[in-house]
């Protein structure tokens, strides 16, 4: 793919996935002011693993390095805003979750269950797409709380 093709996969990649971000934030009725840091985080997030992934890094490793800077861009938000930075995390984590192969892995299941014969090769690409589901949300998970672990102040318990 040249370089003009793959720009504009990014971009449309970016226009889409601030798009979703935008509509899990409007569902999980977030405040109208932070909207533009919501788009801002899912679209940066799911553009930076095309990005990455057309660079020939794998999607897990792509998913963490772009989770990694919502994490980074959502306690920025947290900030400017002065709103808790999970606002803008959900947002930004929610267009990288792995839907595709969540849902093959449990229909690979559901084939499984209903073949009086189980096929070995089905059962295979259930498993590849079910670890590839965790693997992919652990990544989120990792990549969005690791900026907050490491620079997050936080005042200590006083009893």
């Amino acid at each position: 793919m040249n370089g003009l093709n793959a720009l504009g996969l990014v971009v449309q990649d970016a226009i889409w996935s601030g798009i979703a971000a935008l509509g899990f934030s409007l569902l999980f009725n977030v405040p109208v002011r932070t909207l533009p840091g919501c788009v801002a985080a899912g679209a940066l997030g799911h553009a930076l693993r095309t990005l990455l992934m057309q660079f020939g890094v794998g999607m897990e490793a792509g998913t963490l390095i772009a989770a990694t800077a919502v994490g980074f861009l959502s306690l920025r938000f947290a900030q400017h805003w002065h709103t808790p930075p999970t606002i803008y995390a959900v947002a930004g984590a929610i267009p990288m979750v792995p839907g595709v192969f969540a849902f093959e892995a449990m229909m690979g299941l559901l084939r499984i269950a209903t073949q009086p014969s189980p096929d070995l090769g089905v059962l295979t690409e259930a498993i590849v797409s079910a670890v590839k589901t965790g693997l992919i949300l652990a990544a989120i998970a990792g990549g969005i709380t690791m900026p907050g672990l490491l620079f997050r102040r936080h005042k200590p318990v006083i009893q």
